[in-house]
């Protein structure tokens, strides 16, 4: 299995999941320039562009966050309840964040975006974020005490939050922080060059 990925970008949730789940992969990086560190055009792997891209053993390209870490907890049997609401609630948490704050977020890397563009980003990313942090509330992880691919995206979005200098609620700074020590994110991020 191969993870295609861009060093701190939204690929790292995945990256961060498949180590959790102590799934083998390997991981190839994916550059600004659309290159991967072995020299290949990644355009040609994946014509959309952009990571995650996980390649199974029978060849077949995975896209998309939400499909990639799916097809990750559903593998590992971790990471997502089976059934339940749980199970629909992690998913809930997940495509909000793959949409409403991981869309929101495009207008910071955007060359062309204005400072209004970015205030008004920054508002809604506010008022998200407080919302992520009503539901986390005392709890370890968003969902209780296990770990969850919710949280391994989450983690990638505070991070983005903290780069662009957006003020995140203090519980939220303090889930950060904690999973910023969990041995499968630091060792993502030490595979992708960022410790």
């Amino acid at each position: 299995m191969i993870l295609y990925a861009a060093p701190g970008g939204c690929s790292q949730a995945s990256h961060i999941a498949l180590v959790e789940a102590g799934i083998p992969y390997k991981l190839v990086k994916v550059g600004r320039d659309k290159k991967t560190d072995d020299g290949r055009d990644f355009n040609a792997i994946n014509p959309k562009g952009y990571t995650p891209a996980l390649e199974l053993d029978d060849g077949t390209l995975l896209t998309e966050s939400l499909v990639i870490l799916n097809y990750i907890a559903d593998l590992s049997g971790r990471l997502l309840a089976n059934t339940g609401n749980e199970r629909w609630k992690t998913l809930e948490l997940l495509e909000f964040m793959t949409t409403e704050i991981h869309g929101v977020f495009r207008v910071f890397f955007r060359a062309d975006s204005t400072n209004t563009d970015k205030e008004k980003s920054r508002n809604i990313l506010v008022r998200h974020f407080g919302l992520l942090n009503e539901h986390l509330g005392e709890k370890k992880f968003l969902l209780g005490e296990q770990l969850t691919i919710a949280d391994t995206y989450l983690f990638v979005m505070l991070s983005w939050a903290v780069m662009m200098g957006i003020t995140l609620p203090g519980p939220l700074t303090v889930y950060s922080a904690r999973m910023n020590k969990m041995p499968s994110v630091t060792c993502a991020l030490a595979a992708e060059g960022l410790v």
